[in-house]
């Protein structure tokens, strides 16, 4: 298992990948957070390409590590795919040369190429040919694993792209490395020897952090102990069958100090949960994906909330939503019905157990609905259905129906599409979208009902939503899949008022507009659901500040960005497998974990306090430059 590469790093390797919270290895937590800062001062960045690292613009980028040498390779690779979809390719050192060739064929697929070795491995002469040679070609960047002990004979000038030194070769290093690449780490080393020709002691440029790092709550001023909690609820949750399996990331400052997964797939205990797997959104699909596509129009005026349904909606125009604004909509306060079953009004003739063209949408395996079912029925249905609460609070997916028809009438391309182009690709979130069952496989995808009255099947990879569902599973209220990582990347960028990865998605206010409380009948953002200033509720936990924004999922997701905390906490489970069970919402498991992490926060910042407070005024303490 690649899990044995990883003993000795605690909760940053089980951020990557674990078999189970048992199996997670046992070391002082305190010890590998300093085995991490030592890594992290140890490393040195030659040769100045601000523009290739760290690696920027990923929707332009395919990506592959090359290995010339075997060691922590696996490693490297699964923290590099934290941040963005990297192939792996090897070769063992010292070969004849036609390997060398034949794996320089392999990376036509590729425009940037990280090629991992040692020193001893530099040193050779074919191997600095073919870096030579790759590099006339690609964007290349060089990651050099282990100390140099004798004088290289290339020159950083012969290979024209950056060259990261590690003087250690070990799991942390390798972990360390992956991460500055893309920016989660940044790095002000400086050589402490000269290292070859044109490496002279003194050497190192720096870089900033621009991405999610990976470390130990320790870093935070957190006690892994405290969090202990989290265990405990978690096995509690499953032991009482609220859920078969959950993952927990929360991420502070920038920094993922918590990731753990916990249970199995379904309760049958054949699939161990994974930190990577993908889960069903459910309504988090609504400020995934519908909202921040409508963030964008706005931002480039092609959308205006102040407009009506019917200037977008021609079908509209002679219903009762002709004249209702799309701020209401937003804001659940257009007036729409709460709920339609449209499964309870599915025919015979509706559908059918194998495709054809005149049954082509597919619903689940061996469930087809006929063509333009949604456009010649569903669709309708909604636009004629009354409206009786126009400027009152009623939570409707309609709302979200809605607002994905407005934003395909704009931009000519389907809602999924769209947000894959302008967030998912360029966040590097690659396991994030909807339809999952065409792009990935089964056993990274949760399954959520074993729904035998509507579809009669397992639901892997369909959407539950059975509204989303008989639309082809791209809705805008439900229908989106991720994986944690994916989701603390998007979630962060919002935190940091629209920047990640050195790109700036929205202006601040457009993010504060959109999170913001902006109704004066609920505690409701346009899209976001927020904190609810009665306390009583404890919603979404006792602790959450008035800052705290973000969403819920049927499934048993959800996703706060608590501002004053600079925390985002990401909880994904399946609770509706095997049926819908509420025993969650009874444990309060969700916000109970929310509360654990918020309380350490809190703890650690009065312990920060304290200790500047009781320190002598005699003794100046030293600034630490803050990576983010």
């Amino acid at each position: 298992m690649k899990f044995k590469l990883w003993t000795g790093l605690c909760l940053l390797i089980s951020q990557l990948m674990t078999l189970s919270l048992d199996a997670q290895p046992k070391q002082n937590p305190k010890e590998a957070f300093q085995q991490l800062r030592s890594a992290e001062h140890a490393a040195v960045l030659l040769g100045h390409h601000p523009d290739l690292l760290p690696i920027k613009n990923l929707e332009n980028r395919s990506i592959v590590a090359v290995h010339l040498e075997e060691n922590q390779s696996g490693l490297f690779d699964s923290i590099a795919n934290l941040y963005a979809p990297v192939a792996s390719l090897s070769a063992k050192p010292y070969q004849d040369s036609a390997d060398l060739y034949n794996l320089e064929d392999d990376l036509q697929p590729y425009n940037t190429v990280i090629v991992t070795l040692t020193a001893d491995g530099l040193s050779d002469y074919r191997n600095q040919l073919y870096l030579q040679d790759i590099s006339k070609r690609k964007a290349m960047i060089v990651v050099i694993l282990g100390a140099v002990r004798h004088p290289l004979s290339i020159h950083l000038s012969q290979l024209k792209c950056p060259v990261l030194y590690m003087p250690t070769h070990t799991s942390v290093t390798a972990s360390v490395a992956a991460q500055i690449v893309f920016g989660g780490i940044a790095v002000n080393g400086k050589l402490k020897k000269p290292l070859g020709p044109d490496m002279p002691a003194g050497k190192g440029n720096t870089t900033s952090a621009i991405r999610l790092k990976y470390t130990y709550p320790e870093e935070l001023g957190i006690s892994s102990e405290s969090l202990h909690q989290i265990d405990q609820l978690a096995a509690e949750a499953i032991a009482k069958r609220a859920t078969p399996g959950m993952v927990v990331l929360a991420a502070r400052k920038g920094k993922v100090f918590f990731h753990k997964a916990y249970g199995f797939h379904t309760y049958y205990k054949k699939v161990p949960e994974q930190l990577n797997d993908i889960f069903d959104m459910a309504s988090v699909t609504k400020i995934t994906a519908t909202t921040p596509v409508v963030m964008h129009l706005v931002e480039k005026g092609k959308l205006k909330l102040d407009s009506t349904i019917g200037h977008y909606i021609a079908r509209a125009r002679k219903t009762g939503m002709k004249d209702i604004h799309l701020r209401e909509v937003m804001l659940h306060q257009a007036g729409f019905v709460p709920f339609i079953n449209f499964p309870k009004m599915i025919t015979d003739q509706d559908y059918r157990r194998d495709s054809s063209a005149a049954f082509p949408t597919k619903v689940a395996d061996h469930y087809f609905i006929r063509k333009n079912f949604f456009k010649d029925f569903m669709w309708p249905t909604m636009l004629h259905s009354p409206i009786v609460t126009r400027g009152k609070y009623v939570y409707s997916d309609i709302s979200m129906y809605v607002m994905q028809a407005v934003i395909e009438s704009i931009t000519d391309t389907t809602l999924d599409v769209y947000a894959n182009n302008h967030f998912y690709r360029p966040l590097g979130m690659h396991s994030t979208g909807y339809l999952p069952y065409y792009k990935f496989d089964d056993n990274r995808i949760v399954p959520t009902e074993d729904d035998q009255t509507f579809r009669k099947t397992l639901l892997v990879g369909y959407v539950h939503d059975e509204g989303a569902a008989l639309k082809g599973g791209v809705a805008g209220h439900a229908g989106l899949f991720a994986c944690a990582t994916d989701l603390a990347a998007y979630y962060q960028m919002l935190l940091n008022k629209g920047y990640y990865g050195g790109q700036r998605y929205f202006q601040p206010q457009t993010v504060t507009t959109f999170t913001k409380n902006e109704s004066k009948v609920s505690r409701r953002g346009y899209g976001f659901d927020r904190v609810d200033p009665d306390k009583s509720k404890e919603y979404p936990s006792k602790l959450a500040s008035q800052h705290t924004f973000g969403h819920t999922g049927y499934t048993g997701t959800c996703v706060w960005v608590d501002e004053d905390r600079d925390l985002v906490y990401i909880f994904l489970s399946n609770r509706v497998n095997p049926t819908r069970s509420t025993e969650i919402y009874k444990l309060k498991t969700r916000s109970k974990i929310q509360d654990i992490l918020n309380k350490a926060i809190d703890d650690a910042g009065h312990k920060a306090t304290t200790k500047i407070k009781t320190k002598p005024k005699s003794k100046p303490h030293s600034q630490h430059r803050n990576p983010k």
